[in-house]
């Protein structure tokens, strides 16, 4: 880990926060990203303190807006010599009023905007630098909850609900893991995805009126594991719960549905 440099989204609170201070103490060079600069510094000042030789800055976005993540994909790539790692962990849950339909800034539904356009459209930013960095490990965190995108209605403007969309996005954020690990297979950048732990003691389980079930710490070893463990250096485009390589849902394995999924999500993070 000592001379590896990795990127957490979300790293404020919950499993991120956990994330950036297991790797910081691991060494190397940790980049953390929040859209809160007060959180996001002190996370940093603990992650710090947590590896005190390793290196640890800081990228403030707001990941509901699209264009703060092509700002700091463009800040990260001006400012880092190399990114071996790139943790997608930020996610929006189903909310505290999972009746009330959200909008991101460009006007998408919240849920679809934050867990997946935002990671796609970052990765795909960052991809000079993974490449350069060869080799490197995108892991992407998504949920065991999984729900068929409508592509007659993608952004739930009919019967919209908060645990739904999540549902929803999350799958959509596997079926881009699957089609992005096809594209790249050869340059030696990985892209897996996980469901790290059930109901973990999150401000956005509790949120939406869940009973955690888990600790945040049960969800970081599986995500550091295929971070860094040697012996899934060449596993790319596959789908965990936890530990094991499972299938997800049905539609993560439709070519077609992939296809028109990624020919949206490129219009709308363009």
């Amino acid at each position: 880990m000592t001379q590896r440099t990795t990127l957490i989204t979300g790293a404020t609170q919950g499993m991120g926060r956990a994330l950036a201070l297991d790797l910081a103490a691991r060494g190397g060079t940790v980049l953390l990203h929040g859209r809160d600069r007060t959180r996001l510094e002190a996370v940093a000042a603990e992650a710090r303190a947590a590896g005190p030789a390793t290196t640890v800055r800081t990228y403030l976005a707001d990941l509901s807006d699209l264009d703060q993540v092509h700002a700091m994909a463009d800040r990260v790539r001006a400012a880092e010599p190399y990114l071996d790692g790139l943790i997608n962990n930020a996610v929006a849950g189903g909310g505290e009023k999972p009746l009330k339909r959200e909008l991101s800034r460009q006007g998408h539904e919240l849920r679809f905007a934050v867990n997946h356009l935002a990671p796609y459209a970052l990765t795909r930013d960052l991809l000079p630098l993974l490449t350069a960095s060869a080799p490197a490990r995108v892991v992407n965190v998504a949920s065991i909850g999984q729900e068929a995108v409508d592509f007659d209605d993608v952004m739930l403007e009919r019967d919209y609900e908060g645990l739904r969309a999540y549902c929803r996005s999350k799958l959509a954020m596997i079926m881009a893991t699957f089609e992005l690990a096809a594209e790249l297979r050869g340059t030696g950048v990985t892209v897996n995805t996980l469901h790290p732990a059930h109901l973990m003691d999150t401000d956005g389980v509790r949120a939406y009126g869940l009973t955690p079930l888990t600790t945040t710490d049960e969800g970081v070893r599986p995500t550091v594991r295929l971070l860094l463990d040697p012996d899934l250096a060449t596993t790319t485009g596959r789908y965990f719960d936890r530990f094991t390589d499972v299938r997800a849902h049905d539609q993560a394995y439709d070519l077609e549905a992939r296809s028109r999924l990624i020919e949206l999500t490129h219009r709308l993070i363009a």
